[in-house]
């Protein structure tokens, strides 16, 4: 059984990350979505809001589930019998952030990480992005799955 990770803080989830895993679905037997959490970063959204976000975003797919952690993914990895980690790219700067995190868990842990470049429709949008469109009132439901909607 083929089974992959994709961490991240989903803070919150785009179009891009919706768009990478429903292209990354037929590649696995499952995904499961972790949400990372870090005591030293400052969150829009809860852990829980995250979650339900993406819980709701993927309800009708049976091959991906939703869990948090914290610590280091690889050991998240060995812990669920993981194999993959899954991580989209939007520009060269991911490609190289990304390749020097990739090449570590796989010198600490054999695991390798999978690469899906972001469609071009969505390549623009991140989770910071998204941020500051919500702090400034703007059109945010253009950039986010459905499930994620924010009272005013």
């Amino acid at each position: 059984m083929k089974k992959a990770i994709f961490p991240g803080s989903f803070d919150p989830i785009t179009l891009g990350h919706e768009d990478i895993i429903n292209r990354a679905l037929p590649l696995f037997d499952e995904i499961v979505i972790a949400i990372g959490v870090n005591a030293e970063k400052k969150y829009m959204f809860s852990l829980e809001e995250r979650q339900r976000f993406i819980e709701e975003t993927f309800k009708n797919e049976p091959k991906v589930t939703v869990i948090t952690y914290e610590g280091l993914t690889i050991d998240l990895c060995h812990r669920i019998k993981a194999d993959f980690i899954l991580r989209g790219l939007r520009n060269p700067a991911d490609f190289e952030f990304e390749k020097a995190i990739a090449h570590t868990n796989r010198h600490l842990s054999k695991i390798e990480t999978v690469f899906l470049l972001t469609a071009a429709r969505t390549s623009y949008i991140s989770s910071s992005i998204v941020r500051d469109v919500l702090r400034n009132g703007g059109e945010y439901q253009k950039l986010v799955p459905k499930a994620v909607r924010v009272k005013k």
